[in-house]
């Protein structure tokens, strides 16, 4: 098991790439702790589902946006488990519309959940993962942050600036042996998608070179190895998880 006697802390992992990552984490026997805004049955169903692989899980009601709040889960999650040795910032949402339609508000949602979530996170981290000597923190970003998209200026805005706050922290925590890298997912089958028609899915996949979306495990699998000692030298890393998808 890749991940054996680890702990992580998963945001936005009752459902889609962050309940994929938290399963995945679990089968390589990591111990996880993650979050929702509320305690709710999916919690609880998720909560279950990764103590049943054999490992130590709970869930907490958190707005990882907010600042006092990460602060206090962070604080939480270390009393309860003794430990952190990987964060996973994957909590995030979209709101799209073009340029000409998007309001102030959107744009500045987007921007405070996607990247202000890294921020608050990461800044709650930061201090336990120093003192300890080692971490690994993966943001999940997007091609999208590389290549922008049509309506979605905002959130294409909150991912690229993920690629610079991960790169700026990677160079500010090296010297403590915490790693900083990004996955950056293209196309991934999830709930969303399952609702997109056939004939406009198969447009969708003409354009990615691997002719298929992705699947939220082969993101997770990602996750799993910068976030393991497979790759202790590496650092700084954008790694596109795409099928090739052209301007990854």
């Amino acid at each position: 098991m890749l991940l054996q006697g680890k702990t992580a802390i998963i945001t936005g992992a009752t459902r889609g790439i962050g309940h994929a990552i938290a399963v995945r984490f679990a089968k390589e026997g990591c111990d996880v702790a993650f979050c929702g805004r509320t305690r709710n049955d999916q919690m609880v169903a998720v909560e279950q589902e990764l103590t049943a692989l054999g490992v130590k899980a709970k869930g907490y009601a958190y707005d990882v946006a907010d600042y006092d709040s990460a602060q206090a889960f962070v604080k939480e999650a270390l009393a309860d488990f003794g430990k952190v040795d990987i964060l996973v910032n994957n909590a995030g949402i979209t709101d799209d519309a073009a340029v000409k339609r998007m309001t102030e508000e959107q744009f500045n949602r987007v921007m405070h959940t996607n990247l202000g979530s890294v921020f608050c996170m990461t800044k709650a981290i930061q201090p336990s993962m120093w003192k300890q000597g080692h971490g690994s923190i993966v943001n999940i970003g997007s091609v999208v942050g590389v290549a922008g998209n049509y309506n979605q200026a905002n959130y294409a805005a909150s991912k690229a600036a993920i690629l610079g706050f991960s790169k700026s922290c990677a160079k500010e925590f090296a010297a403590r042996n915490i790693r900083v890298n990004v996955v950056c997912p293209g196309f991934i089958e999830t709930e969303m998608t399952a609702e997109v028609p056939k004939e406009l899915m198969n447009t969708w996949c003409q354009r990615i070179p691997m002719k298929r979306p992705g699947t939220t495990d082969e993101v997770a699998q990602a996750c799993v190895f910068l976030a393991s000692d497979m790759c202790p030298y590496i650092t700084s890393v954008m790694l596109p998880v795409c099928g090739g998808m052209e301007d990854a």
